[in-house]
């Protein structure tokens, strides 16, 4: 059966070991600059690099800030000498700029409002996202910034390509 038709309850029955939570989600773009301003107040930027906006999902933990910290790393998003995508962030030496975004796990399946019961609770978003950047600094080994956990953000980018890839810890 299509999982869009399935109730809400079924739905959730339906994907063993999901139960209703989504998984750890990032939306990851590439880009030539981006920055995060709150308040008037610029508060990070970074030049060529990934902008990774990241939800955090009830049920996720440091295993999975650990896994898509890799992944996002090692993810070979960059041209090579010959033009095709080979090389990772780490390899052509750019930045990393990471935004929590709670929406990226609400679910838009039935209704016209999305539900974010699937979102981590503020303190534990809080945790894991503040892991997830100390993790991408320390495996990744490029500079890292970040935006500002629960603020009104606005959030500029320069796409290069463009090319953005979502990301799960599925």
């Amino acid at each position: 059966m299509r999982p869009w038709l399935l109730s809400r309850s079924d739905r959730r029955a339906s994907f063993p070991g999901q139960g209703s939570c989504p998984p750890l989600k990032a939306v990851i773009q590439r880009v030539r600059s981006a920055s995060v301003t709150v308040d008037g107040r610029l508060v990070a930027r970074i030049g060529p690099g990934l902008l990774a906006l990241l939800g955090v999902a009830t049920g996720d933990g440091d295993a999975e800030v650990d896994r898509l910290v890799r992944k996002i790393a090692g993810l070979r998003v960059f041209a090579d000498g010959a033009g095709r995508m080979n090389l990772s962030v780490v390899e052509v030496g750019g930045s990393l700029l990471v935004v929590s975004q709670f929406t990226i796990v609400g679910d838009c399946s039935t209704g016209r409002r999305p539900s974010f019961t699937g979102a981590a609770a503020p303190d534990e978003g809080r945790r894991l996202y503040e892991a997830f950047v100390a993790r991408a600094a320390a495996i990744a080994g490029v500079p890292v910034q970040c935006g500002v956990f629960g603020a009104d953000m606005l959030v500029a980018l320069e796409n290069d390509g463009p090319v953005t890839f979502i990301l799960d810890t599925r």
